[in-house]
């Protein structure tokens, strides 16, 4: 079993009918109905903070409560309980319909809202509508603190060409978690947003400024502190595993390297095409495309992407395990018992020992 930290062998979870009671060495266990998992593999349910739609709902077609449920319920089929709905660069009318559903939401396992955009960088917008971005105004940052206030917790991706230094500092002293991505900044303006308060990069690498031996950019920021958290998709499309590789062992030991999935609308469904933003966008399996040949998000689950870290990237298990479960709820701040496997935590998962598929606990 992986208790969102580390590998147990010979302990035993002792689980009621919604959560876990207990964990303890194996000797120690009440008894009871045994299940041995012969080879299989007990986790924390996955944590997702890039979570753009599911079941055929995107969320900034349907920022609602009845888009939320259903964008949950299809992420928890594949195991992941708790999640950031993501709404991608839209208009301040959609941004406040959002913020709304998520602070008033009952649906469960929304645990707040990641804005990603509208303050990025035109050259770096990727399948975001180039339309709709701009910098940051005192409107828009006073909707942001609002927000901050409103829903649990608050994530928001932003360019640091897009944003003043003072405006990255007030939003992380009102407790928000601000994030840099769809950038083309440099080195030391990546570094001084991350001294002002940003503390997290969107999917590393993607939507960014290369690695220069001369000019590290922004991924090289990110992957030389310490202090910020790193998202990363493992689809083997969007990141080659040698990168994910160099990105794990930079971050080695310091906690702050996640996996995201960036799910669209069909996560979950059969289907073959959606809209984005009005442009059809066509699924090829795990690879979603404009029609220009532009990723426009993925279409891959956590599971799928443990697997290619742990056999395409050298990944050690508890690494990979790790990276979908505890290490995104601290790059959040979300609250316990989120990413563990602990009592009162949800129910675990089972993954098949050759991380092939979820299996009932009995």
């Amino acid at each position: 079993m992986f208790d969102g930290a580390g590998i147990l062998d010979d302990y035993a979870v002792v689980i009621g009918p919604d959560h876990v009671v207990d964990v303890m060495p194996a000797g120690d266990a009440p008894h009871g109905e045994v299940v041995f998992l012969d080879g299989d593999i007990l986790c924390p349910p996955f944590v997702d903070l890039q979570v753009n739609g599911g079941g055929g709902v995107l969320f900034n077609d349907a920022p609602t409560e009845a888009g939320l449920a259903t964008i949950a319920a299809a992420h928890r089929e594949a195991g992941t309980q708790t999640i950031l709905p993501t709404l991608i660069t839209d208009t301040p009318e959609v941004t406040r319909a959002a913020i709304d559903a998520v602070a008033t939401t009952a649906v469960a396992g929304i645990a707040g809202l990641h804005l990603e955009g509208p303050h990025l960088t035109p050259d770096k917008a990727g399948a975001h509508d180039r339309g709709l971005i701009r910098p940051m105004g005192p409107d828009d940052l006073d909707m942001y603190l609002d927000a901050a206030r409103k829903v649990p917790r608050l994530l928001i991706t932003l360019a640091p060409e897009a944003v003043a230094p003072q405006d990255i500092a007030t939003l992380a002293r009102a407790g928000v978690t601000v994030s840099l991505g769809h950038s083309a900044a440099d080195y030391s303006t990546a570094m001084a947003a991350f001294d002002a308060g940003a503390s997290m990069a969107t999917h590393l690498f993607n939507a960014m400024g290369p690695v220069h031996h001369r000019d590290p950019g922004l991924p090289g920021a990110a992957l030389s502190r310490a202090d910020v958290g790193v998202g990363v998709i493992a689809d083997g499309l969007h990141v080659h595993p040698a990168m994910l590789g160099a990105a794990r062992r930079a971050k080695m030991g310091a906690d702050t390297l996640f996996l995201v999935t960036d799910a669209m609308a069909p996560f979950g469904t059969g289907a073959t095409t959606f809209s984005l933003m009005g442009r059809s966008v066509r699924v090829h399996g795990p690879r979603l495309t404009l029609e220009d040949g532009t990723l426009a998000g993925a279409n891959t689950d956590m599971l799928g992407a443990i697997r290619v870290l742990v056999e395409d990237a050298a990944t050690p298990l508890r690494h990979a395990l790790a990276m979908a479960t505890r290490a995104p709820a601290l790059a959040a701040g979300l609250p316990a018992p989120a990413g563990q496997m602990t009592r009162g935590s949800p129910l675990p998962l089972r993954l098949a020992r050759d991380l092939s598929a979820l299996k009932a606990l009995a």
